[in-house]
């Protein structure tokens, strides 16, 4: 492990956090060379920490071998640059071996995604989330969204009994909850959007005190989505207005057309700008021809 808690808390706190999409091949296999070179691209660039086999990557989709040799390849790559962050969930029990897998391999931490599918009570939620949290010594991100959602006094609670819990990830954009949460529990952790294509909402994040955002699109367009969480950092109203108006609100709308589409464009994205990460994994769908011509158009735009 490379990085502590207060040092990983740190870098999520401010500056880009980019999500990889996870390179499977024309077989639909892992392709691990694609994917170390997704990665060496990645770090090439200003950001703060690398979440690995996240729900950009198709965690959801993931062999517990492919995790394994993700957050292997992840942590020789970045090599100590940066915090490698991994994903775990679905259960206790899964979530776990998860988060087990990811502290042999050298991760620094984990995203603790919601439960599978069930809905869930406020005591339920804490409890998964501990027992999860008490099976590892790296720094723990729970990510608020779905069927998980955390209200204020629930996060206060994991917060107490929790050390390595070091952060929150917004997945529901409801700002008036998210704002509860950071009033209840200060800065004993680390706030994080995470809603899809946060950018959206990046100003609406500002405001309540939350820095940064994951970026999905960093996957095909790094050098604007820098750009803009540079210009949103600096205050610079006009360049985040252009970005979203030219880029973003466009974007959204394709994005809207079908369910996954958060995460079969990106992969469509990767493949326009010569860095192909081949096809998502069912039940997700990739984009027509015509959506694909669209999401071109944006490129371009994103690139002048």
């Amino acid at each position: 492990m490379h990085f502590q808690h207060t040092e990983v808390k740190q870098a999520i706190s401010d500056g880009l956090l980019s999500f990889p999409v996870t390179d499977f091949d024309a077989q639909g296999r892992f392709d691990a060379e694609s994917y170390r070179q997704r990665l060496e691209w990645f770090i090439s660039h200003e950001i703060s920490a690398v979440f690995v086999a996240g729900g950009t990557g198709e965690f959801f989709s993931l062999s517990i071998d492919e995790f394994r040799e993700i957050v292997r390849l992840a942590v020789q790559t970045v090599d100590g640059k940066l915090p490698v962050i991994a994903s775990a969930g679905l259960s206790v029990e899964m979530g776990s071996e998860f988060a087990r897998i990811a502290e042999e391999e050298g991760a620094d931490g984990i995203l603790l995604m919601p439960p599978y599918l069930t809905e869930c009570p406020q005591e339920g939620l804490v409890d998964y989330a501990q027992q999860i949290c008490q099976s590892t010594s790296i720094s723990v991100i729970y990510y608020n969204r779905g069927n998980g959602v955390m209200n204020p006094n629930s996060v206060q609670r994991l917060a107490n009994v929790c050390p390595n819990l070091i952060g929150l990830k917004d997945g529901k954009g409801d700002m008036q909850a998210l704002n509860r949460i950071i009033k209840t529990v200060g800065n004993r952790l680390a706030y994080v959007g995470g809603v899809p294509t946060a950018e959206i909402i990046a100003e609406a994040y500002l405001a309540v005190g939350v820095n940064t955002y994951s970026s999905a699109v960093f996957n095909f367009v790094p050098d604007m989505a820098v750009r803009f969480y540079k210009a949103l950092r600096s205050g610079d109203a006009e360049t985040v207005h252009h970005i979203s108006r030219d880029f973003f609100l466009p974007f959204v709308n394709l994005r809207d057309r079908k369910s996954g589409y958060a995460v079969s464009l990106i992969k469509a994205g990767t493949d326009i700008i010569g860095r192909p990460s081949g096809s998502v994994r069912a039940p997700l769908e990739m984009p027509t021809e015509n959506e694909v011509r669209v999401l071109k158009e944006l490129v371009a735009v994103a690139n002048t």
